[in-house]
């Protein structure tokens, strides 16, 4: 990965902060921001993730990337991102070296994402929160191998049309929130490319990963 493209980036911020939002739409966004933990392991790129645990109110068992809400005591963002980092994988603060931040994104249960990239060292990584069932570092090359990706289009209640991305690696599949932050990634980092048109188009009921 070339992380250059990560850092040279200019992100585009989120929507909430522009002056058309209405003061309702600002007031029920609520600020979070996620590190996406990149690291060399056996001589390749991994990027490290975390699957959720299944009691959790929102987005349960999914895969994500270490990060949560912002709470009071959080200098920025990027403290928040750090925070929960140490809280989710017990990374210390100080071993994250950040290299830039990938565009602000809105979820569907009203958070406004702040998706920081950083390079962190190859040690083992375990769950240090109940909200974590495991964690998961998965290779760059099965991420951008073609055969791990299909997309699908559906009509969303609220945002109308949306592109929905799934990667399958290694027994996980990333998709959701997390894997709109992914493409960007790698996007920015490797020769992979969105590939120009969804794989299906299903109705907007249609079954989603559990």
């Amino acid at each position: 990965m070339d992380l250059s493209g990560v850092s040279d980036h200019e992100p585009v911020v989120s929507a909430s902060d522009a002056a058309a939002e209405s003061d309702r739409e600002r007031s029920a966004t609520r600020e979070a921001a996620v590190l996406a933990p990149v690291l060399a392991r056996g001589g390749e790129d991994h990027v490290l993730f975390t699957k959720r645990a299944e009691d959790l109110a929102d987005h349960p068992g999914q895969m994500s990337f270490p990060g949560g809400g912002r709470e009071p005591e959080d200098a920025d963002l990027l403290s928040t991102a750090l925070r929960e980092a140490s809280e989710e994988v017990c990374l210390p603060p100080g071993e994250a070296d950040i290299v830039g931040r990938l565009d602000d994104i809105h979820t569907v249960t009203g958070y406004q994402v702040r998706p920081f990239v950083g390079c962190v060292p190859d040690r083992e990584f375990v769950p240090c929160d109940r909200e974590v069932a495991e964690v998961a570092v998965l290779p760059v090359a099965g991420l951008v191998d073609p055969d791990n990706y299909e997309s699908e289009r559906r009509d969303h209640p609220h945002y109308g049309e949306v592109r929905l991305h799934f990667f399958d690696v290694g027994g996980y599949t990333v998709w959701g929130a997390t894997a709109k932050m992914l493409v960007q990634l790698l996007e920015l980092t490797t020769d992979w490319e969105l590939p120009p048109e969804p794989d299906r188009v299903v109705d907007a009921d249609a079954d989603l990963p559990t």
